[in-house]
């Protein structure tokens, strides 16, 4: 099994302190100002789209996860709803492994809907933590509250798969490679 070098590890923790960064100074005003939880999935999945593409090893998005969940606990320390993208960093990390990371490397439309299924599940499973476990009943409303919540998330998920696409694939057509 290939190991994370210590670029990998850079790369990992360049990103997971951006997604941390963002989540702490943006994404709250964004909530605040229309209470939809997009913004931190679309962040959060275009940087897992990018650290598989330059890692393409196993745990490098998990362990991306695991730090900004760390360093979001640091900066926020009541924002335990961030434990629901620790999971979805986990799904989207095992599920990348399972179809392939060559998927990020060639994009056709194949690999293209293979991704952004990808993305779609893995904030689908944070948002369904979040609204199950973390909001309160009275801020889902009455009803489909959760189903509406992750639809949401899933939503704001399938936004980031498409940017994190874009990065990816303007990377590599300047000649960078990961």
């Amino acid at each position: 099994m290939k190991t994370l070098t210590t670029k990998d590890l850079a790369f990992t923790s360049i990103t997971a302190a951006i997604w941390a960064a963002l989540n702490v100074t943006i994404v709250p005003l964004f909530w605040q100002a229309t209470r939809l939880p997009i913004l931190c999935d679309l962040i959060g999945v275009s940087l897992f789209v990018t650290t598989a593409w330059w890692t393409r090893k196993p745990g490098a998005v998990t362990l991306m996860g695991l730090v900004t969940t760390l360093l979001n606990f640091a900066l926020r320390p009541g924002a335990l709803h961030f434990l629901g993208f620790t999971a979805a960093a986990i799904f989207y990390d095992a599920a990348t492994l399972l179809a392939g990371y060559q998927r990020l490397t060639t994009l056709n439309s194949l690999n293209l809907a293979v991704t952004l299924v990808l993305s779609l599940c893995s904030t689908a499973i944070a948002g369904a933590i979040i609204g199950f476990f973390f909001m309160p009943p009275a801020a889902l409303g009455n009803y489909g509250g959760v189903a509406a919540f992750t639809l949401l998330h899933a939503a704001g998920g399938g936004i980031g798969g498409l940017l994190g696409l874009v990065i990816v694939k303007e990377l590599t057509r300047r000649g960078i490679q990961g």
